[in-house]
């Protein structure tokens, strides 16, 4: 696990096993990246790979709650028929 302190934030980064790729950026992009890279002390590949999991995160499939739908009463009309539904009760 990597753990890395940013502006009082603490980051960790478990470690699962790798899959090499190629990815083609433009030469601008990647002076950009070394310079950052060179800013935080950081190797320029561990970057990427924090930009892609940030971007797949926020992008990717999210999974719902097990508990979604839990307390599903199958009543079409419940929203409608509260007050009348829950008349009496807490008396």
């Amino acid at each position: 696990m990597f753990v890395d302190r940013v502006g009082g934030a603490i980051y960790s980064y478990h470690m699962s096993p790798r899959v090499k790729t190629t990815v083609y950026i433009t030469g601008s992009d990647y002076r950009r990246l070394q310079e950052i890279a060179r800013a935080q002390n950081r190797p320029t590949a561990e970057l990427v790979r924090e930009a892609v999991a940030e971007y797949a995160a926020r992008h990717g499939r999210r999974r719902r709650p097990k508990s979604l739908g839990a307390g599903r009463s199958g009543r079409g009309d419940l929203s409608r028929r509260a007050e009348e539904l829950l008349e009496g009760m807490g008396r």
